[in-house]
């Protein structure tokens, strides 16, 4: 299943523009952006009410605090606030899935302006104290030869003048792809499978900590990263991620 996936997600790489940025990465159309105005504001023009927790898509009425789903208000999250660029959708999933199976990492820039114009949007109380990626097991980098959450960070935290520390953590054991696994085995999936470094527990003691990544789905990597850096210091965990997969 996951050969079929990445045979699928390389033939639609190869049939994306090729001129990224200067070609529409959606419709190709000629032009100074990575993403056209058009594509911008047909695919990313409308806001969604979220979840200020996890990020799900809400409905309009659901304005007044607290601004939460039912998941959050009834499971306790380790992580404070989500913040994302768009839905784990048609077409911009095959932006994500051309960046992580199919090695166009000239998207990543694109990715990281829409979420910090997402982050702008949100105007959140405060911006993180330093960005942090959830990290990759060594057999799944050595496979893809990048970690696309890092490459997506790096510009990110140029733009928003935040410090990257891309190895605060580390994965104790490979895991499973979560995107493979039922919901009900996420979790287990990811317990104990991440670590903080010993040299980095002085780095966020007190901080607020924006943790990077690509796809939230259901929450539970992101949530195991959270709980690390909850139980060394950190006051405050914000997800910044690209695209929220909805129910």
């Amino acid at each position: 299943m996951l050969d079929r996936l990445a045979d699928w997600s390389l033939q639609l790489a190869r049939r994306l523009p090729s001129a990224i940025p200067s070609s529409c990465a959606l419709c190709g159309i000629s032009g100074d952006d990575a993403l056209c105005k058009d594509c911008n504001n047909r695919f990313l023009g409308q806001d969604a009410h979220r979840c200020m927790q996890c990020a799900l898509p809400m409905p309009d009425d659901t304005t007044a605090a607290p601004r939460q789903c039912g998941e959050c208000l009834q499971q306790a999250r380790s992580f404070d606030a989500t913040i994302v660029a768009s839905d784990y959708a048609a077409p911009l999933d095959h932006l994500v899935l051309a960046l992580k199976f199919g090695n166009r990492l000239a998207l990543a820039p694109l990715f990281a302006r829409l979420m910090r114009e997402a982050l702008q949007r949100e105007q959140i109380a405060s911006m993180p104290d330093l960005l942090t990626v959830v990290p990759l097991g060594e057999t799944r980098l050595a496979e893809r030869g990048f970690n696309q959450a890092l490459e997506i960070a790096r510009p990110l935290a140029k733009m928003l003048a935040v410090p990257l520390t891309p190895r605060l953590m580390a994965r104790t054991r490979d895991t499973l792809m979560q995107a493979q696994l039922h919901p009900d085995e996420r979790h287990r999936n990811v317990r104990h499978a991440f670590a903080l470094q010993p040299e980095m527990v002085g780095q966020i003691q007190g901080k607020h900590v924006g943790v990077v990544d690509d796809v939230l789905t259901t929450g539970e990597t992101l949530n195991e990263v959270a709980t690390v850096l909850k139980r060394h210091g950190a006051i405050r965990v914000t997800n910044l991620v690209f695209a929220r997969t909805p129910k």
